[in-house]
């Protein structure tokens, strides 16, 4: 069982830019039976991207059941494997002359940089998404390992916390219904949707995302609304 896969189109997305990208797909919210988003809302996990796309497949929803119950109860061959994988992972990237990006929570929100020692990796370039205000503000402190790049989700819960990271000038994803403005909270809105490189963006933006799959009936508050 392979930990780390580029099977995610938007993933695939970098390999246009140069960069090979794989993620791990471990299950969100609390359905393996241990809570991986500590602060996930009810309209996050409502309208969780878990079940869209090849989510949608039996085989694929027991994978990732698979691999979040290895985590749980095999925590150290599991961290073991994969190391091992980000390592082989370099050596492909080179062979195919492309820079590595490695999101280690495509659905989850672990905190990695406590799991892994990501310096001894400086081939790789890590990144996530992450709703915990604790992580994002040691991220915009230099607090966390600098190939370790962090965006802000904004919920329906945490518009005070959204406003705080904004003025830190650091990103903030936030999904919206249809169209995407030009700006939010007097900051432009970049298209999260044509490339999931997320350290590529312009520092003090918002990452504009379109609402999909369960998301386009959210009513929580964590789609926003667009004219």
């Amino acid at each position: 069982m392979k930990l780390l896969s580029p099977n995610n189109t938007k993933i695939r997305k970098g390999e246009k830019l140069g960069w090979l990208t794989l993620g791990l797909s471990l299950l969100p919210y609390n359905l393996s039976g241990k809570n991986f988003c500590s602060h996930a809302s009810k309209g996050c996990a409502a309208a969780c991207l878990n079940t869209s796309g090849m989510g949608a497949f039996s085989n694929v929803q027991e994978a990732r059941l698979k691999k979040s119950r290895y985590f749980i109860e095999q925590k150290d061959a599991f961290l073991t494997q994969l190391k091992k994988e980000i390592s082989l992972a370099i050596k492909n990237a080179k062979k195919k002359n492309m820079k590595l990006a490695v999101r280690l929570n495509v659905l989850s929100d672990l905190p990695w940089e406590n799991l892994i020692d990501m310096k001894s990796y400086p081939e790789v370039m890590f990144y996530d998404y992450t709703p915990n205000p604790q992580r994002m503000i040691a991220h915009l402190q230099g607090k966390l390992p600098e190939n370790y790049h962090l965006t802000f989700s904004r919920k329906e819960d945490n518009q005070s916390i959204v406003g705080l990271i904004a003025s830190m000038k650091g990103n903030v994803a936030a999904v919206f219904a249809g169209k995407l403005p030009e700006t939010y909270l007097g900051k432009p809105v970049v298209n999260g949707d044509d490339t999931d490189l997320r350290f590529l963006d312009p520092q003090g933006v918002i990452v504009g995302l379109v609402a999909k799959g369960k998301g386009k009936k959210d009513n929580s508050g964590f789609v926003i609304a667009t004219v």
